[in-house]
């Protein structure tokens, strides 16, 4: 038994969606599938997940949003109209999707509805059974599966038959429809992975799998051969953006491989991931952007149980949730993402709590990467010191190194116009 996930590259159009079938028809192992909304036809285009973003921000200002859902309306008509499929039920679908939009249903439904269209067409193209998400996957409040989706599936999911079922999206226990992050359709693929008890996930792009280092940055990166659950979740964190790092977590117990392969070179063999890894080593590099830096100080600042506790929830009550921290004897550094909090926020955020905590210092400031370095059983403190070296070379600042806290990551701090430089100087040291 196979479960597949389509990225949105590998929908963009009728031409893609026949590649997915023959994929799917090339093995009889393939009986469920995942869609996610058309993506990018060309480098010009925009996905339909974006433009229904933008069909929401016109509704919340109390306008239509035909004029950009005409759009909408015809990619799928297209597609609809180049795989022969019958556009009236669709065409009613649309009109009753711009209705709701218009009437304020809001973000999370508005974008399902790429995914929720794609997968429509793809089971009436396929001929197999048309599954909403919104009844069989319950999520929590933080965007985590909740249980009793599994028994859901169980009684919804019939031995024997094929399944074609939209990413993205689930319901809430309250009934009310809710949305992962972007990229959450791999997600709702290891969720139908792990409720069918697949042997295998296939999770279609369009690429050949997950890279060393971004090929955008690093010309003819190499493709990974096989990584662990582990690695993919820490290289995910840091920027690499092939496999949702969430996507682990339903099938982590289950221990179902999972293959990374191209949607338009079905014969290359991708990445395999994997419960532990093959082999001792590094299995690549790369870079988060956009990350700005909260710098605190304070004399005896840990002597007082729970202020590690107390500032975070501060920091979350100003809308700003940390992705890493570093700590000092009297410091604390937290980098997060840049768009999280505007100038004003912070200045009020960093006012807050100076004098409610009695700081003695608090900065924040702009424009930071974190590189990170990702592999299984690798000799963490050799591997920090040839990145460094790497760096030195390359006339690149480190602002912080951090090994040890993580066997399979190293992380290193730089600015954020040096990143890709810092990606390519690593990679050539130690992947070439």
């Amino acid at each position: 038994m196979i479960v597949c996930k389509f990225g949105g590259s590998s929908l963009a159009d009728a031409a893609q969606m026949k590649k997915v079938k023959a994929i799917l028809e090339s093995n009889p192992e393939r009986m469920a599938v995942v869609v996610s909304a058309p993506g990018k036809r060309n480098k010009e285009d925009e996905k339909v997940t974006d433009l229904l973003y933008q069909c929401n921000a016109l509704a919340q200002k109390g306008q239509s949003c035909r004029p950009v859902f005409n759009e909408i309306v015809k990619r799928f008509s297209s597609i609809a109209n180049d795989l022969k499929i019958d556009e009236k039920e669709l065409s009613l679908m649309l009109d009753d999707i711009r209705v709701a939009i218009d009437a304020g249903h809001g973000a999370d439904y508005t974008a399902s509805r790429g995914e929720y269209l794609s997968a429509f067409i793809m089971s009436r193209y396929l001929g197999w059974e048309f599954v909403d998400a919104a009844d069989v996957i319950v999520l929590n409040s933080d965007s985590t599966v909740n249980d009793a989706t599994y028994q859901k599936l169980a009684e919804r999911l019939v031995s024997g038959k094929r399944y074609v079922i939209p990413g993205f999206y689930g319901e809430t226990e309250q009934g009310v429809l809710k949305t992962f992050s972007r990229g959450g359709s791999d997600i709702t693929g290891a969720i139908i992975s792990r409720a069918l008890n697949a042997d295998l996930y296939e999770n279609w792009t369009d690429v050949s799998g997950i890279y060393r280092a971004d090929p955008r940055v690093v010309e003819n990166a190499a493709v990974i051969p096989s990584m662990s659950y582990k690695e993919v979740r820490e290289l995910s964190d840091v920027g690499a953006s092939v496999f949702h790092e969430e996507a682990i977590a339903p099938i982590y117990h289950a221990g179902i491989p999972i293959n990374v392969k191209n949607t338009n070179k079905p014969d290359d063999p991708g990445t395999m991931i994997l419960p532990e890894a093959e082999y001792r080593g590094l299995s690549g590099v790369s870079a988060r952007k956009g990350l700005s830096r909260i710098s605190l100080r304070k004399l005896m600042l840990f002597k007082k149980s729970g202020m590690r506790h107390s500032l975070l929830t501060m920091l979350h009550i100003f809308g700003i949730r940390p992705c890493f921290s570093l700590f000092g004897i009297d410091s604390i550094v937290w980098f997060f993402e840049t768009k999280q909090a505007s100038e004003s926020v912070c200045q009020a955020m960093c006012e807050r709590l100076l004098k409610d905590f009695g700081l003695d210092r608090i900065t924040v400031d702009h424009g930071y990467a974190i590189v990170g370095i990702a592999g299984q059983n690798m000799d963490e403190g050799v591997v920090a010191s040839d990145a460094v070296v790497a760096l030195r070379d390359a006339g690149i600042e480190s602002v912080f190194i951090n090994a040890g806290s993580s066997d399979t990551t190293v992380l290193i701090g730089v600015k954020e116009s040096s990143a890709d430089d810092a990606v390519r100087a690593i990679y050539n040291k130690l992947f070439a």
